[in-house]
């Protein structure tokens, strides 16, 4: 399989058997088709007035996307779409250099929705969506978006300056890896307009949220293992809530068998027992998965103590105050939790943080992978040994 096409010799060769043969036109129905076989899997398919073929650019006219299960929705329609640089692979398989889209523009009453720069780059669409292993999976080397806005009675109320995601297959075709980010993120609250809710909003100074958002990791596709190196939002003035987390077992044929039941599910969304069959389905298929470890961490920025002093004034008190009172409380609530010996670790870690906000750090690093299922049971029959099995930990400012 091909996904990246880097090497210039490969291309040099390609160049010269191009020259030294009669050329073959693109077929753009089959490309269309196999787009469809790989969209398929998630209950979505594509539809065209007409394709065309120009050179290496597959055209097509009256695009419309539809998802299994809404047949009371309308399908998106977008007038044109240029798959740009296509060309065929081994297998029957594509590769698309670039997809541009049309800029959104969707006004609705006194709201308008606008989308600006939006495209894909390195399109790997598979020539079998049934093969085995990777040569059956549809990837892309660049997704992006440029500016998005959300405006009501011609005021802004959320915008994104950008946003891109990447994706990359080693050299092996062992392991994917993809990050992700999204810049400028911006959201005015000001204009809620429940009074109670507006109060709140003001006195935990979030009227204007300002910021960013990242996301990066891995996985090895035979064995299944996903690491999630870091997921989080920072906003200015608020804090960074970031959460890591790896876990094995999620391989290939698990997430085809998931789709397989979500599909299910969108095909009967009104008959019950179907959903309730294909939900017990999907709880036993998540149940093949095991926890390696994971990380939930806040980074304060000031919202933990406008949020002490904005409970202790409605308790007529002041912040410190209320720090003090939750202290108290907090043993009391950890009791009912059943948290055995970890119990003393998370009330020193909350002690330390209300008394002095930086960081809170809730940690999983069991000793080697554990099931799924031995989690869920423990937590139903023994919360107390939760901690000791998946060797959680809390800790505080660190």
């Amino acid at each position: 399989m091909t996904l990246y096409r880097s090497t210039r010799i490969l291309l040099a060769s390609a160049a010269l058997c191009a020259l030294a043969s009669p050329a073959l036109a693109l077929d753009g129905q089959d490309l269309l088709n196999k787009i469809n076989a790989s969209f398929a899997t998630g209950g979505t398919a594509l539809s065209a007035d007409s394709v065309e073929v120009d050179g290496s650019d597959v055209i097509l006219k009256g695009l419309k996307l539809s998802v299994e299960g809404a047949p009371n929705e309308s399908p998106l329609t977008l007038e044109q779409i240029t798959l740009q640089g296509v060309s065929e692979e081994e297998g029957g398989a594509y590769f698309i250099e670039r997809v541009d889209f049309p800029e959104v523009n969707v006004t609705e009453e006194n709201s308008v929705f606008t989308v600006q720069d939006l495209y894909l780059a390195g399109v790997y669409v598979p020539g079998d969506a049934n093969a085995e292993g990777i040569d059956s999976m549809m990837f892309y080397e660049e997704a992006h978006s440029g500016m998005v806005e959300v405006s009501v009675d011609g005021k802004s109320v959320f915008s994104m300056d950008k946003a891109v995601g990447t994706m990359g297959l080693s050299d092996d075709e062992s392991t994917i890896t993809f990050e992700g980010s999204v810049t400028g993120l911006k959201a005015d609250l000001s204009t809620v307009e429940d009074q109670s809710s507006k109060e709140t909003i003001e006195a935990l100074g979030l009227t204007m949220l300002n910021g960013d958002m990242n996301m990066s990791g891995s996985w090895e596709i035979e064995s299944g293992t996903i690491n999630i190196e870091d997921y989080s939002i920072d906003f200015a003035n608020v804090g960074k809530l970031s959460l890591a987390f790896g876990m094995s077992g999620y391989t290939l044929e698990l997430v085809k068998q998931m789709q397989e039941q979500a599909r299910m599910m969108q095909a009967q969304p009104d008959n019950e027992q179907a959903q309730q069959a294909a939900g017990l389905m999907m709880l036993g298929l998540i149940q093949q998965l095991s926890l390696i470890d994971a990380e939930i961490r806040f980074e304060d920025d000031g919202i933990t103590q406008r949020g002490l002093d904005y409970a202790g004034k409605s308790q007529g008190t002041d912040g410190a105050q209320m720090a003090q009172m939750i202290k108290g409380m907090v043993p009391l609530m950890l009791a009912q939790a059943k948290l055995g010996a970890l119990q003393n670790e998370v009330s020193a870690a909350i002690n330390a943080y209300l008394d002095n906000p930086q960081s809170l750090t809730i940690a999983a690093a069991p000793a080697s992978p554990v099931a799924f299922p031995m989690i869920m049971g423990a937590a139903m029959g023994a919360p107390e040994t939760i901690p000791g099995l998946i060797g959680l930990k809390v800790t505080a400012n660190d």
